[in-house]
């Protein structure tokens, strides 16, 4: 789980970069539970907040 503290201090390059290796994340996630592999379920709930973290900080830098 990243925090909104340690999200404040990365670059903007760097927010891309993690939304996109979250997004990955998420979309391997989903192909293991649709095989029956994975156990942890909540992963995927903290996985999508992160992604959330990160849109909102990327909006609130656009707007100012």
């Amino acid at each position: 789980m990243t925090k909104i503290k340690e999200l404040r201090e990365k670059t903007e390059n760097e927010r891309k970069s993690l939304l996109k290796d979250k997004c990955d994340a998420l979309r391997r996630f989903r192909f293991q539970t649709s095989h029956g592999k994975t156990k942890n379920t909540k992963e995927a709930r903290e996985i999508r907040r992160d992604i959330a973290r990160i849109n909102t900080l990327s909006r609130e830098t656009a707007k100012k």
